[in-house]
């Protein structure tokens, strides 16, 4: 299934062709391939280059972090996220190293850095589905994780599987038209005016 973005300016493919399915094919990703996503996420930018970022990832039917991570899923996202061959975590390290104190800026690095991954992967013909609806919780205890890291993020990884291999109630869901908020409507050239 194709849902290519319509632009209004000329935009490129692999940024128009990302979004974020539910339903995965169950072909496993080469490491090298997996990797290579991983790869691109750690060359983002980050503020005084701390790269704030860490990820946890689990191939499914490989060792207990698949099952860790999907267990920390809200019930809605367990029900479709079961078909993704590798589910991960995106956590910040919350203080600079240098100095010690508070990295405001860490969540927007980790932004950044999957960012890289998502466009990384569409050009592996990859696709991303990042969830918010998780327990952090769970993440810290399955996982033993120190408080000097914060887990912020989940996302399925995959190969974009049929339609016919999720639940009913995502098939609208995942068949819908993509769109946005109209350009002018979050672009201020002049006075800040929402």
């Amino acid at each position: 299934m194709s849902k290519l973005a319509t632009t209004k300016y000329n935009v490129i493919d692999l940024i128009k062709n990302r979004w974020s399915p539910r339903s995965f094919s169950s072909e496993p990703i080469p490491d090298d391939v997996l990797l290579s996503l991983f790869e691109a996420a750690f060359w983002a930018a980050s503020s005084r280059n701390e790269q704030p970022w860490r990820f946890i990832y689990g191939k499914k039917g490989h060792g207990q972090n698949y099952d860790h991570i999907y267990t920390s899923l809200v019930d809605w996202n367990k029900k479709w996220a079961n078909t993704a061959p590798v589910l991960a975590v995106g956590l910040i390290k919350t203080h600079f190293e240098h100095k010690e104190y508070l990295n405001a800026y860490a969540q927007y690095d980790l932004g950044q850095a999957v960012a890289n991954l998502s466009i990384q992967a569409i050009a592996n013909q990859i696709y991303i589905h990042q969830i918010g609806g998780f327990e952090k919780e769970t993440i810290v205890k399955s996982f033993n994780i120190s408080p000097a890291f914060e887990p912020v993020v989940a996302f399925a990884i995959g190969y974009l599987g049929k339609i016919g291999d999720i639940p009913d109630e995502f098939r609208e869901l995942e068949q819908k038209q993509r769109s946005r908020i109209n350009l002018e409507k979050l672009l201020f050239p002049g006075d800040f005016n929402p």
